[in-house]
């Protein structure tokens, strides 16, 4: 079963689906998505040297929506534009933060936060069929350059029997 809230989607994950040319993931698991302009501009900025991002980009122009306010308890954690941005925009809706930063992770928990990175993603997808096994989007997933904790991963596909 998708989630029941939209998600508000950071750039390193619209990033990483999209070398992976997994964006669709994001489509089948949420009702909705958003993309606050502070991200549309992260990954513009990443457009220029990578591929992935040019895809990222035509997939969150659909879904882009304006910055809003940054309340100060968020703007007080010293996180990027787009990490504040997401965590503004869920403070102000209903939504599931998609961030895989761990300082806008920590944030998002302080602020209880509902939240999923790229990996929980992956996870999801399998969980529901979208996919047919994890693992190998994993494996892509570290080889396109996120850092993941090996032991986690682990325990995470053992729940999955992979």
């Amino acid at each position: 079963m998708a989630s029941s809230r939209p998600w508000v989607v950071n750039a390193s994950p619209l990033t990483l689906l999209g070398k992976l040319q997994r964006l669709n993931l994001l489509g089948q698991l949420a009702p909705a998505l958003t993309v606050p302009e502070a991200v549309f501009r992260e990954v513009t900025a990443g457009a220029e040297r990578d591929q992935a991002s040019a895809a990222a980009l035509a997939w969150a122009r659909e879904r882009m929506r304006p910055d809003v306010p940054l309340v100060s308890s968020v703007s007080a954690w010293d996180l990027g534009a787009g990490e504040s941005q997401v965590i503004a925009h869920r403070l102000s809706n209903p939504a599931v933060a998609v961030l895989d930063d761990g300082e806008a992770r920590a944030c998002a928990q302080a602020h209880d936060l509902p939240l999923i990175g790229t990996l929980g993603v992956i996870l999801r997808a399998r969980k529901q069929g979208f996919i047919p096994a994890a693992r190998p989007l994993i494996e892509e997933l570290v080889a396109a350059g996120s850092f993941l904790d090996r032991s986690l991963v682990e325990r995470e596909l053992a729940k999955l029997h992979e």
